[in-house]
This record gives C-alpha cells, structure tokens and sequence, in this order.
C-alpha cells in the first residue's frame, strides 16, 4: 500500500512540474497584464524570455553573435498581406498582432542597449511622417517595411530624412513600389535595404510587385 501511494505521489508531482514548466511564458505574458505592462514593455519581456542562443532567430540561417543582434523586415504583398518587422526573435509588427497598415510600417530599437524603442505604422500624410522621423534620436536603429502605396508620404523633407539614415534607394520610390529599409539615425550608412519597382510588365500581382525581404545579423 505504501508502495502504491508513493507511486501515486511520484507520478503527481511530475505532471505538476510538467504542466508549470510548460506554461511558465503563458503565466509571466499574464503577469505582465496584471502589472499594468504596455504593449512595448511586454514585448521587451517577449524578447528576453524567448531568446534562445542555441537556435537562429527570424527564420535566419545562422545564430548572430552576442555583439550582433538579428533582423527581418518584409514588406507587404500587393494590399492583401501585411509586412513583417521581427527582431530578436519576436515579430515585433505583424497581421497576426493586428498592428500594421497601409503605409510605412516603423520599428525603432536603442542603438546602445538593443531594447525596443517603439513602433508605429505611419498611414497619414507626409507632415505627420516628418514629424515623427524628427522625433527619432541620433543612433536609433530604424527598420521600415512598406505596404500598399507610400509613394505620398514621402516627400522631398522625409525622403532626406531616410537618406540621413543611410537609405540610397528612397529618393526612387515610386507609385506602390515595395521597400524595406535597415538604417540607423545621423550615420547615413545603411544596414540593409532593398526594392521591387512597380512595373505593369513584371507586377506578379494585379497591380503590384513582389513582396521584399531583408534581414540578417546586424552590429550593435
């Protein structure tokens, strides 16, 4: 009888631990939202809790260094699929977080410490898009992925602003063009950027390019 009740116990106390081990992130997310954690700062938690330096992160081929951290940034496809902006392994702008839109689609990260500074999908008019360009701190990462048609909020004032970032492609976009840029405030020496011209001889969609992609391992 004993011997039954210990193996009762034994048996108890490892599906316990199985069923806390495997919703510990479940139950820190929550305890996020109990302490009045704002999307940002649950997403700084997301970024610690599942960094994993054994495995790549955003689908990269390689795992980046300790010095490096990793990036990508897909632009949307026609005006059906929304861009992608992941870092660290997290999917810090996406349709699955309901956070994107038509327009430029914005994460900015802390050149020093790596932490997330914010994000924004800019969808107004290009006064509303300086604005907040202006805001950025010199030594800012910023990653931009567009989606639909941007082609009107880039004026000559937020084109150059992009430049001084590093971008040599922004003063070419044109009508419903895809882009995604990597760049960092006040260096103008871009990280990754590249383009799919709108072109009704090449548009793979009705209308539109192909979706763009970049990413990889990025110095800090």
């Amino acid at each position: 009888m004993k011997h039954a009740l210990w193996y009762f116990a034994a048996v108890i106390a490892i599906l316990i631990t199985w069923h806390i081990s495997s919703r510990s992130f479940d139950i820190k997310t929550r305890a996020g939202n109990l302490l009045g954690f704002n999307d940002k700062q649950q997403m700084r938690l997301q970024l610690r809790l599942e960094s994993d330096p054994l495995q790549p992160k955003c689908n990269l081929s390689r795992v980046c260094p300790p010095n490096q951290f990793a990036v990508k940034i897909t632009s949307g496809a026609a005006n059906v699929v929304g861009p992608k902006i992941c870092y660290e392994g997290q999917n810090i702008m996406s349709h699955v977080r309901n956070n994107v839109g038509r327009g430029l689609n914005i994460v900015v990260v802390d050149g020093e410490t790596g932490n997330l500074d914010g994000y924004r999908l800019l969808s107004g008019n290009s006064g509303a898009v300086l604005a907040y360009l202006s805001q950025i701190d010199p030594g800012m990462f910023v990653f931009v992925a567009s989606y639909d048609n941007v082609e009107d909020k880039l004026s000559k004032e937020v084109r150059e602003y992009f430049v001084e970032m590093g971008s040599t492609m922004v003063q070419s976009i044109k009508y419903r063009d895809s882009w995604v840029f990597a760049g960092r405030v006040g260096t103008r020496k871009k990280l990754f950027e590249t383009i799919a011209v709108s072109d009704e001889k090449t548009n793979i969609f009705e209308g539109w390019p192909e979706a763009v992609e970049v990413g990889g391992c990025y110095p800090r």
